[in-house]
């Protein structure tokens, strides 16, 4: 657990710096952006008592995987130790008991805290994943799928409006999961070999 924490730390970081080369001495606000994916992610539960609904479990799980992008950027300062911080999470991990099966109630818990402190509870996260049955390697593919297809994005002209969205009639992201599921997670090079993936599909690269 801690080496795929660290890896994941160290993808957030690179991403972040992509966008801002001093991006931790930014102070941007992450907390907000943990609120509002929370309040994303209970759209897909459902709340409204007035009418018909089904959570879709399957977008809860990956707007959990959003706000993980968040929270682990909120957990960087300036004299972060990227081990040391790995360990940190992976005890707030790997000690967590369920305290609710109720995802909504989860869900809040951990928007509340982020309002609060103005900054990201490994703990309540902790419990989301377990109240919605998002395991850590499921975390952790689909964290490094989503990453390694952010970078692909900008490598090919995303910020300049050239990319290609959609391939052979389906977006990026369909393909990514299909991907995805022939490849070895446990695998070191894993985000590379999602990269090279992704490379072999896309229009004029494959």
């Amino acid at each position: 657990m801690q080496v795929a924490l660290k890896t994941m730390l160290s993808m957030q970081d690179r991403m972040n710096t992509r966008v801002h080369t001093d991006w931790i001495n930014q102070q941007f606000e992450w907390y907000r952006a943990v609120w509002i994916e929370c309040g994303e992610l209970i759209d897909h539960v459902g709340y409204k008592w007035w009418k018909k609904q089904e959570a879709d479990m399957d977008q809860v799980r990956l707007e959990v995987v959003d706000i993980w992008h968040f929270g682990m950027s909120a957990l960087f300062d300036a004299t972060t130790d990227l081990d040391a911080l790995a360990r940190r999470i992976e005890v707030d991990l790997y000690h967590a008991e369920p305290e609710t099966s109720d995802v909504r109630l989860a869900t809040e818990a951990l928007a509340l805290d982020s309002l609060h402190t103005k900054s990201f509870s490994v703990p309540c996260f902790a419990q989301l994943m377990l109240a919605c049955g998002l395991s850590f390697e499921d975390l952790y593919r689909h964290y490094v799928g989503k990453n390694v297809l952010n970078f692909f994005r900008q490598d090919h002209g995303y910020k300049e409006g050239t990319y290609v969205k959609e391939w052979a009639g389906r977006e990026d992201n369909e393909h990514l999961t299909e991907l995805m599921a022939s490849l070895n997670a446990d695998s070191p090079s894993f985000p590379d070999d999602v990269y090279q993936a992704l490379s072999e599909r896309y229009p004029g690269l494959g």
